[in-house]
């Protein structure tokens, strides 16, 4: 049987590149050590980093004035990390945040122990399935930046279309980065947590332009200074070496499949695939907004949700692993990241109407 995993992180990593990390953890390049055992600042870990830096430059096209980071703590250490490098460009100390989710909503709340951080746009009111509409962002001029999250893992909804504002646009794309094309240059920082689409959990990328470069506050601690970060290459303490190799792994399986064109057309086909049969059937309703679907979490909920539970259990029988929900909301999601083969979405989907024809 089959297994396929729909974590919404950790999350499945592809199995070839698990496949050669298996095939070259106990001795790396013949060098009779692990890569987890490389000194970080040897040649053979730099040349490791330099690479992974390399391919990401050249699969999403980034700017050169830009700075690529691997920073410590994942994507919740950059809620404090981005006031405290960013808010002292506001004389107000203002910060803008568009709430569209629990991650966005703890984003914002972070904020709030270092400057003067607003809501200028939510979507709690509709129980965030949707991204609010761009005419209703109030972002001050002031601000020292607007911050979005582009993703919502929780409730499965996305911005496709990034807001146009006056001050550096911040963006956490953890659950979604490298999923598809985006265009760098329109954001002054982009940040993600490695556990979806990049390799282990516990490190973050950061993507910041050069001129936001500088600006920490005083009291901001060393590790949560992006200028030292970039002054020292990453390397001004130990990083999860273990991290950056793999995602140097991923990213040369990327460019194998094609690049992120390539990689988003899948993302859209697996989507598609289930978005299509939720909308062919009353059994199953989901949750987001259609225009504003997410192609990475698929989140649905069944009509009588006193099967819920049976459904999760029958479905880890059958191989489709870690189905359930966020707690917050419940139900059903299915987390379809660049590493799920479109072979078990299907196996998704036709396990979906099985379920339907026996207790529909």
């Amino acid at each position: 049987m089959n297994i396929y995993n729909f974590s919404a992180g950790p999350a499945m990593l592809p199995k070839v590149v698990m496949e050669e990390v298996r095939e070259t953890f106990l001795n790396y390049r013949n060098t009779g050590a692990s890569i987890i055992e490389i000194g970080h600042r040897s040649d053979i870990f730099v040349e490791v980093l330099e690479e992974t830096q390399r391919l990401f430059y050249q699969l999403t096209d980034l700017p050169a004035n830009y700075k690529i980071l691997f920073v410590h703590g994942g994507a919740r250490m950059q809620f404090s990390a981005i006031p405290l490098n960013l808010i002292s460009l506001s004389p107000a100390r203002k910060s803008s945040y568009v709430e569209t989710g629990n991650f966005a909503r703890q984003a914002w709340e972070e904020a709030r122990h270092y400057s003067l951080a607003q809501v200028v746009a939510s979507s709690a009111d509709t129980d965030f399935d949707r991204i609010p509409d761009e005419r209703s962002i109030q972002c001050d001029e002031d601000a020292a930046y607007l911050h979005i999250t582009s993703n919502n893992t929780v409730y499965g909804t996305r911005w496709n279309r990034f807001p146009l504002v006056k001050v550096p646009l911040v963006v956490d794309a953890t659950s979604e980065i490298l999923s598809r094309r985006m265009d760098y240059s329109q954001f002054g920082v982009t940040y993600a947590g490695f556990q979806k689409n990049l390799g282990p959990s516990a490190l973050a990328l950061v993507i910041i332009r050069d001129d936001l470069l500088g600006h920490a506050l005083p009291e901001t601690p060393l590790l949560l200074d992006y200028s030292i970060y970039a002054k020292h290459r990453s390397l001004y303490n130990t990083p999860n070496t273990f991290a950056i190799y793999m995602m140097q792994l991923i990213l040369r399986w990327i460019e194998s499949l094609g690049g992120i064109a390539a990689i988003e057309r899948l993302n859209d086909a697996k989507a598609k695939c289930i978005y299509d049969y939720l909308d062919s059937t009353e059994f199953y309703r989901g949750v987001a907004r259609p225009q504003d679907r997410s192609t990475m979490n698929v989140t649905f909920h069944l009509l009588d949700r006193s099967l819920t539970d049976l459904f999760l259990q029958e479905s880890r029988d059958r191989g489709l692993l870690a189905l359930k929900g966020h707690r917050s909301v419940g139900g059903i999601r299915a987390s379809i990241y660049n590493a799920m083969p479109i072979e078990g979405v299907k196996a998704l989907v036709e396990f979906m109407k099985e379920f339907e024809r026996i207790y529909g």
